[in-house]
């Protein structure tokens, strides 16, 4: 049975593992953070059935994705970012709102994000243009990585135009309504191309200028109104941002426990904070939270609290321990790929998990402003989690063709002899 179980579940069994458990984490804590959903709907388990449909609609993602030859992940963005980019235009113009914010697509049946097709569309553009712009095949030739088909004649700055175009065409598209996606997004863009060894003097002056950019805008956003602002097209998404930023600032500077917490002006952040501060090493139990009941996105956007409040400190650094070896067996599939394009892919999808994670911990602990970001994979939501099991299905058929690189590379002795004499005996026999 487990023979037959090994056979069906491809890939690497570390990432099996990990997303299983992130999978029953989420189970179990939208069941118990859904407190405010269950006593509008009056159905008790209808949050739970929903999540755990979404969780198997995306196992037969992963199932599908992880059988698909990773080659044939380069073909995806030829068709994947032209449909981004529409999807985006549209959902701009015609998308409907949620919280505020004009950033989703009604299909009838389920409301999806066309900013996660964005993301995964723009990685797998990134990863392609690195790995064909400088040089896609690698070798290891005594312990040291070498380059056997040698990169483009001026690949890196090509690759670094290609991708700055690309890059700035689906972020602006984003960031009307989704600040924080877009710039994680572009945080992934930079990282991927630091690793595929776009020159240094580049991504620093890019980043100093897109650092004084915000720098500048943030200061001319400060001395607007917030009518003025409203009357701009897309003005309400502003004053959103501005609202944050001056709850941000004064919150740091607040120096006793009333200022900090002030329910009147930052409900879900105070009652988030709370939940984090009244836990303990192990929590008050599963089921037990308390400040579930005061947040309106508890089973989303502020999850972690109430997985710190229900699991104690303990349980807080088990999820960040999965996150964490997640990318860790990333890096080593990525090592071991003798072609760039998978290794970039699967970096790339794991830094957007991992970065996606970090932002929602943070926000749920007070290092970060709210920025509506769902943590991967256990969060309730639909597009959210076929997005991330697509991430973690590519990372899967990624695995499986590095394992057979290894396999092929290193040949165990015992068949190595085998077939020498399996070849020695044909030819005497042809002789």
């Amino acid at each position: 049975m487990n023979k037959a179980v090994t056979d069906f579940l491809k890939g690497d069994k570390v990432v099996w593992m990990i997303y299983f458990f992130l999978c029953m984490i989420s189970l179990v804590e939208v069941y118990s953070a859904s407190s405010n959903l269950t006593y509008t709907s009056g159905n008790h388990w209808d949050p739970m059935i929903n999540q755990a449909g979404f969780l198997l609609a995306g196992l037969v993602v992963i199932l599908i994705v992880h059988r698909i030859p990773c080659k044939l992940f380069m073909l995806f963005p030829f068709f994947l970012l032209p449909f981004a980019v529409l999807l985006l235009l549209y959902t701009a113009i015609f998308g409907g709102s949620i919280n505020g914010a004009s950033r989703w697509m009604n299909l009838g049946f389920i409301q999806f994000q066309p900013s996660e097709i964005g993301k995964a569309a723009l990685i797998m553009s990134v990863a392609v243009v690195l790995a064909k712009t400088q040089g896609e095949l690698k070798t290891v030739v005594n312990g040291k990585t070498k380059i056997i088909t040698g990169a483009v004649k001026g690949g890196r700055t090509m690759a670094f135009k290609i991708i700055m175009c690309m890059a700035c065409l689906i972020c602006l598209l984003i960031v009307p309504e989704n600040f924080s996606t877009a710039a994680m997004l572009f945080v992934v863009v930079m990282v991927m191309m630091f690793i595929g060894r776009v020159p240094m003097d580049l991504l620093a002056k890019t980043t100093a200028l897109i650092v004084a950019f915000l720098a500048v805008a943030s200061v001319a956003v400060m001395n607007i109104d917030d009518a003025t602002l409203n009357n701009i097209p897309k003005g309400h998404r502003i004053t959103t941002w501005k609202n944050r930023i001056i709850t941000r600032i004064s919150h740091s500077e607040a120096t006793d426990s009333v200022s900090a917490y002030n329910l009147a002006d930052n409900l879900q952040v105070a009652h988030a904070h709370m939940a984090v501060a009244n836990s303990n090493i192990i929590g008050r139990g599963t089921g037990n939270s308390v400040e579930r009941d005061f947040l309106s996105h508890a089973e989303s956007d502020f999850i972690y609290s109430i997985i710190i409040e229900e699991t104690g400190i303990l349980g807080g650094l088990f999820v960040i321990f999965l996150y964490v070896t997640l990318l860790v067996r990333a890096g080593r599939i990525a090592n071991k790929c003798q072609r760039f394009f998978p290794a970039y892919l699967v970096l790339g999808f794991a830094i957007m998990m991992i970065l996606q994670a970090v932002v929602n911990m943070g926000v749920a602990v007070g290092l970060f402003p709210v920025t509506g970001q769902p943590l991967p994979l256990i969060s309730k939501g639909g597009s959210s989690i076929m997005v991330n099991c697509f991430y973690i299905g590519v990372i899967l058929s990624v695995s499986r063709y590095a394992d057979k690189v290894s396999e092929t590379k290193e040949e165990p002795a015992e068949l190595k002899a085998e077939h020498e004499t399996q070849e020695y005996y044909s030819q005497e026999n042809m002789a």
